[in-house]
């Protein structure tokens, strides 16, 4: 049984109370003008040649203490992720519809030798990849302005590094991503969150972003996610230009995560049916992907941003002192992600995703859920709970119940709205159409 404690509990922060001062008086006690930093707090004895012995705790005493920027929520994806494969080596037949994680892409036999690379990455893989923006949108990238990244989490991080300050504000959709505001966080940075709704097909706006301005102060920026997780809404053309000129208007950095872009499911005719970069709109907005998603390459850690020019000596700067280089075997394997036998294979891929969809959306009436946001791309389908509140007091009693009673995984939406969150779950049908099918049926019997 899950305890209370286990996966779907995010864990209160772990910074610890500051050490009290000691009392006044005494051997201990500290002297005129001495400082009461932590170091004193901690007694010291001396060994038998008169240096300074190591440091004893005592049981009140917390010794030293995490960052304060640390204290940012876990991810609990991962955690249930954890909690799967513990129940699966009990012998567990554990469903899972929790990691956006598609099916891995096959390696080649034998990799080359690997060095360090640039900090920017190898230079025929940023020009792979300009190519590929040349191909799917007619949009001509520099290379020298393509920076491949540690996955795209090490482009986030780098990114916000090079764009903005502690203190700046930064507007995120919720739900969301719940790294965006957690790396942002850890670094100081104000979030800004943006509630949306069905009413704006879950996506910001400008009208929702002059109120977060007027509640909050001017934005230094703003991050867009289309397909976005956990709702898998897009951004039309229309939509996407409305925010770009918004952004111009009110000097605030656009920051478009399109680490989805082809695996959507457009309806016929559809002008741009692998979703809109917003490169093709503005060269100073920046663009961050990854090799995770469509090519199905998770744990090769391989992503990439483009960068307006004024960001790419700061961005190199901060590459080459955190991470040196990005994984050389991973980019000697991106290369042969640009075929057309690549594109192919994923593109199947991506159909059985359509057909895994499909299901989900012809058992709603079963499922007897809520309201659902628009499953325009990505592999995730995001609903409130709806009825189902009614026997369980939140998402995450009923992700908990349903792990326990009927062996499938799904993701309480408290990791993306901290908010209303308790009251949705995400389903991710990465896991394919038999996964999903028995999935459905065991939830729909769960809930009888």
């Amino acid at each position: 049984m899950v305890k209370p404690a286990g996966p779907f509990k995010t864990p209160p922060s772990r910074r610890l109370p500051p050490p009290a001062a000691p009392a006044s008086g005494g051997a201990g006690s500290l002297g005129p003008g001495a400082s009461a930093g932590p170091e004193a707090a901690v007694p010291t004895t001396l060994d038998g040649q008169g240096s300074p012995a190591a440091p004893t705790r005592t049981a009140d005493d917390p010794g030293l203490r995490a960052s304060a920027r640390s204290g940012i929520p876990a991810f609990e994806v991962m955690r249930i992720t954890d909690e799967i494969a513990r129940r699966r080596a009990a012998g567990r037949d554990v469903v899972s519809l929790c990691a956006g994680e598609p099916g891995a892409r096959p390696a080649p036999g034998t990799l080359k030798p690997a060095g360090y690379t640039g900090p920017l990455g190898t230079g025929p893989l940023r020009e792979a990849i300009a190519g590929h923006y040349r191909s799917w949108y007619g949009v001509e990238v520099d290379p020298g302005t393509v920076a491949v990244t540690t996955g795209s989490s090490g482009a986030f991080q780098l990114v916000f590094l090079a764009a903005f300050d502690p203190g700046d504000r930064v507007a995120l959709a919720s739900p969301g991503y719940p790294a965006y505001r957690n790396i942002l966080a850890a670094l100081g940075v104000q979030v800004v969150e943006i509630p949306t709704g069905p009413e704006t097909r879950y996506q910001p706006t400008p009208a929702l972003l002059d109120a977060a301005v007027r509640a909050h102060g001017p934005l230094a920026g703003i991050v867009i996610a289309s397909p976005a997780n956990p709702t898998g809404t897009m951004l039309g053309r229309p939509e996407l230009e409305a925010l770009v000129e918004w952004c111009h208007i009110n000097r605030a950095r656009l920051i478009s995560d399109e680490i989805y872009h082809g695996i959507t499911f457009p309806e016929p005719g559809e002008p741009d049916p692998r979703g809109v970069s917003v490169r093709e709109l503005d060269t100073e907005a920046i663009v961050i992907n990854s090799f995770s998603k469509y090519w199905g390459m998770t744990g090769w850690r391989l992503g990439w941003a483009l960068l307006p020019t004024s960001l790419v000596a700061p961005f190199e700067a901060l590459a080459s002192n955190f991470a040196l280089s990005p994984p050389a075997p991973a980019q000697e394997l991106a290369l042969s992600a640009f075929t057309d036998e690549s594109y192919a294979q994923r593109d199947a891929v991506v159909e059985g995703f359509a057909r895994a969809r499909a299901l989900i959306l012809e058992a709603e009436p079963q499922l007897d859920w809520g309201i659902a946001a628009p499953s325009d791309g990505a592999f995730y389908y995001y609903s409130e709970l709806g009825p189902q509140l009614e026997r369980f007091p939140d998402s995450v009693a009923y992700a908990r119940a349903l792990l326990e009673g009927a062996d499938v995984a799904v993701v309480p939406g408290v990791d993306f709205d901290p908010v209303a969150g308790g009251r949705a779950v995400r389903l991710s049908y990465a896991a394919g159409e038999a996964a999903v099918a028995e999935a459905l049926e065991r939830i729909i019997r769960f809930q009888r």
